[in-house]
């Protein structure tokens, strides 16, 4: 008799405990990345706290989403982390100049991409700092290709932020399907929608799309109450479009 009730007990705790192991792997089904892997992400703070992520493109300038920032704000930029509690003093950058698109709209996130300069030069080295190549003017992607993204967001849609550096693998999406699931939110031109069994959450925004060795999007919204939704896919901004913004911004 014992050893049913403990069985039936075991078989009540299954779910919760399936559940629990699912949650933790990483920001919804990924998994942690490997220490330094990602040399060019970077987690943008704000009085301490990660609010976005964003990614190294030079020695001096980083490139994330423009809601970001908001105009009473004083954000950080850590460099070179992987577990944001182990993070130097040294690693922590301000910002000296932001620069959201001119054209940034917040009712419908289109142009959402900024600019951030440093207030001094970083370090740059293969094995915690580096920049990430970014794509040709006006370069495409094709639907299907398989892709990455990381941050230290939220394990779930209402989780606890991760300390450590999650990442997960996303395949691009045909436009088509982006513009049904979005409609009027959706701008073929700017934006892309990448979906996969694991995604960006809250507080992955700003960091990048990357495919190969090349950021291709800016991640900029998905579905409010479903992270990496199958029916509201995440959707980023194309950095290609915007190589002559960036190219003429990271000159002042």
């Amino acid at each position: 008799m014992m050893t049913i009730i403990s069985l039936l007990l075991l078989a009540s705790l299954l779910p919760h405990l399936t559940f629990t192991a699912h949650v933790n792997v990483g920001i919804v089904n990924g998994n942690e990345a490997k220490p330094h892997s990602r040399p060019y992400m970077v987690s943008i703070q704000f009085y301490g706290e990660h609010i976005c992520g964003g990614s190294l493109i030079s020695d001096q300038w980083v490139l994330t989403a423009a809601h970001c920032w908001k105009r009473n704000q004083t954000l950080t930029v850590v460099v070179g982390a992987h577990d944001l509690r182990e993070s130097n003093i040294s690693d922590h950058i301000g910002v000296k100049f932001y620069i959201q698109h001119k054209s940034y709209s917040v009712d419908f996130n289109f142009n959402d991409i900024m600019l951030l300069k440093l207030q001094e030069k970083v370090n740059i080295n293969n094995n915690y700092v580096k920049p990430i190549s970014l794509p040709k003017n006006k370069e495409d992607v094709e639907a299907n290709t398989l892709c990455s993204v990381a941050g230290w967001g939220q394990l779930k849609i209402e989780g606890q932020k991760s300390h450590r550096l999650m990442e997960a693998n996303m395949t691009i999406m045909n436009k088509s399907e982006c513009q049904k699931s979005w409609r009027m939110k959706f701008s073929e031109t700017q934006m892309m929608c990448a979906h996969g069994y694991g995604g960006s959450c809250r507080f992955d925004s700003g960091g990048p799309l990357v495919c190969g060795h090349t950021a291709i999007g800016v991640t900029a919204f998905g579905y409010k109450l479903l992270c990496n939704s199958p029916k509201k896919p995440n959707v980023y901004i194309k950095i290609s479009e915007y190589i002559p913004w960036i190219n003429e911004k990271i000159k002042m």
